[in-house]
């Protein structure tokens, strides 16, 4: 059993399709880790929109191209569309972060996902829920990496969630 990370969005009915994500990770691969969920700026993004974002971790035995066409029929399932533009609204977006600790371009995917070291959407969370896991390109723990990120114009802030009765953010 591998330890996958995948970070999750949605700016299209937010709550519903994150829940509905983390109803399908937890039924398909079990017992899964869940940061807290922060509410985003959006980058890059015309339509301004903010997402709700957040990080899971969880064991699998599956392939890199079988994680990855699981992201995607899961997104397909909350109506995001196939090849729509990079930089749209969406209703689900469930990207790989990491496959253990491989690296490089691996079934179609590039791994680690490079948006740990660009977004605070991405490493905030990864470093409150693996503080002390090594990323696996550059060998710094991502609570060392988020403590020297310096990409200050990326605003977000925790948000009151509540998944299968357990909270699992609040505002601070």
């Amino acid at each position: 059993m591998t330890q996958v990370t995948v970070s999750i969005g949605s700016n299209i009915d937010r709550e519903r399709h994150v829940l509905a994500c983390l109803d399908a990770l937890t039924d398909t691969f079990g017992d899964v880790q869940v940061s807290r969920v922060f509410e985003s700026e959006p980058v890059g993004f015309e339509d301004g929109r903010n997402f709700y974002n957040l990080v899971a971790a969880f064991h699998s035995t599956l392939t890199v191209g079988e994680l990855q066409a699981w992201c995607k029929r899961v997104e397909a399932d909350n109506g995001r569309l196939p090849g729509s533009p990079k930089f749209s609204p969406r209703t689900l977006d469930i990207d790989l972060l990491t496959v253990g600790d491989r690296c490089g371009h691996i079934e179609g995917v590039d791994l680690p996902r490079d948006e740990i070291l660009q977004h605070a959407f991405v490493l905030q969370p990864l470093a409150e829920l693996l503080p002390e896991t090594p990323h696996p390109e550059v060998g710094t723990s991502y609570a060392a990496l988020w403590a020297a990120f310096t990409n200050g114009d990326q605003h977000l802030w925790p948000v009151s969630f509540t998944w299968r009765g357990r909270t699992l953010s609040h505002p601070d």
